[in-house]
């Protein structure tokens, strides 16, 4: 039975095929469809379009007062330069190593959103798309394409935009879920085959192992875990052994998830939403994980609308929810995006999940970060945030903090006793500094006789 196309009428697969064949051009022609002024969304993490944007970076004498939307950009960035300014200009919705220096520099923007609130820019028109570039999956016999590793807001800006340019690539896995889009619903396709992106990994150290030993201790049989990649949630995953019946909800599928998988650790027996599935909005990681999620029925690839929506997340029992920071003040507050006035990241999905994770019966929020920064030479548990430090998770939906010296649960705590907890699991060296700052605030009451040396 054939699939129906977007009037409702279903399509033999001859025409799908000579419907796809009618929008095949070539880069040129696919980035002439861009036009001055318009604001165009680009897939992001490893679905960037990089031939698409190179040849629409190179008509830029052509072009002004072009808009890009975008999250995290991978691979080289062709608008990076300063006489792409007038040009062309970003709309940052989570920075990275791409647009950081432009962000900083004044030629990017960046906008402060969480990540389930992306696709409603789109939908409710606060940002109209003229034309979204996107990578996805060769279609099907039925003429659907999959929107592949990234599906955060690609599905939402494919379908408002004026304009739909597809970059087809063979390499980008086919992954199951709400990821498809009907050929029919495209402007343009550009066939062209390239490996993904890809994210390496290191190795965690003394640090970060005894963090993952704290953050696993929190963790029974039957939970369901979001977490990212990187050192810590490795260690934490290196400490899960034994678990039974683990779940995954999350935003970014790892290599860690699928090893976890290989391992017997997650089967989502006991999820208590779509039980048996590992739920994600995007997947980076290595070009084998990519391989792992290639049409494979264990995987529900989903919009951050859904995904990352706090309501869903709390529909799972016993939610873990494991992020990082930058730093956090003696008073609870989380900064996770900026370093002082200088934006690093973005919001992410981090409060999605504290959030998501809060409301969750026998749920968990965690904020897991090491104590201290580039080799101890400062505390990133401090006395006051960095001027125009920007907070992610505020102090009143903070819970579990945990460094490499032990765990605290500040939920129902005053500010005296925040600082106390805090300053408990703080790099020593830094201890009496940090003791000193709170009495100065008005957080260490002065009957409160020294603090933890521990």
């Amino acid at each position: 039975m054939n699939a129906p196309s977007r009037t409702g009428k279903a399509l033999r697969r001859s025409d799908v095929e000579k419907l796809y064949d009618s929008k095949l051009v070539d880069l040129e022609q696919a980035a002439s469809l861009v036009e001055s002024g318009s604001r165009v969304f680009v897939s992001g993490n490893a679905a960037t379009p990089t031939p698409l944007l190179e040849a629409l970076a190179a008509r830029r004498d052509e072009l002004h007062e072009v808009e890009l939307v975008h999250v995290l950009q991978l691979g080289p960035d062709p608008f990076s330069a300063p006489e792409m300014q007038g040009h062309f200009r970003r709309r940052s919705l989570f920075v990275g190593p791409a647009d950081r220096e432009s962000v900083n520099s004044g030629r990017a923007d960046y906008v402060p959103i969480s990540l389930h609130q992306i696709p409603w820019l789109f939908k409710r028109g606060v940002l109209p798309l003229d034309c979204a570039l996107v990578q996805v999956s060769p279609p099907d016999e039925f003429g659907f394409v999959s929107l592949g590793v990234e599906v955060i807001a690609a599905k939402a800006a494919v379908e408002t935009a004026r304009k739909v340019v597809a970059l087809v690539n063979p390499k980008m896995p086919r992954t199951l879920g709400d990821t498809f889009v009907h050929v029919s619903k495209f402007t343009a396709f550009v066939e062209h085959q390239m490996p993904l992106p890809t994210l390496g990994r290191n190795p965690f150290g003394e640090v970060e192992a005894k963090i993952g030993k704290y953050v696993a201790d929190l963790i029974d049989d039957g939970c369901t875990l979001q977490m990212g990649i990187g050192a810590i949630p490795d260690a934490v995953l290196a400490n899960l052994e034994g678990r039974q019946d683990l779940g995954v909800h999350t935003e970014m599928i790892s290599d860690g998830v699928m090893e976890a998988l290989e391992k017997g650790l997650v089967s989502g027996s006991r999820k208590s939403l779509l039980p048996g599935k590992v739920v994600g909005t995007f997947v980076l990681g290595s070009e084998r994980l990519y391989r792992f999620v290639d049409n494979n029925p264990l995987f529900e690839m989903r919009p951050a609308d859904w995904v990352n929506n706090p309501f869903n997340i709390a529909r799972n029992h016993k939610m873990i929810a494991i992020n990082s920071a930058l730093e956090i003040d003696l008073s609870g507050q989380v900064c996770s995006d900026s370093i002082g006035t200088r934006i690093y990241s973005g919001f992410g999905g981090q409060l999605d999940f504290i959030r998501g994770a809060a409301a969750s019966e026998g749920g968990k929020p965690i904020i897991a970060l090491p104590s201290t920064g580039k080799n101890q030479a400062f505390s990133r548990i401090v006395g006051l945030l960095k001027p125009g430090a920007g907070v992610v998770t505020t102090r009143a939906d903070v819970h579990y903090v945990v460094t490499e010296y032990g765990v605290t649960e500040l939920f129902g705590k005053s500010l005296p006793e925040r600082a106390r907890a805090l300053i408990d699991i703080a790099h020593p060296d830094f201890r009496e500094e940090l003791s000193k700052t709170a009495l100065e605030r008005g957080l260490w009451p002065k009957q409160f006789s020294g603090f933890s040396q521990g």
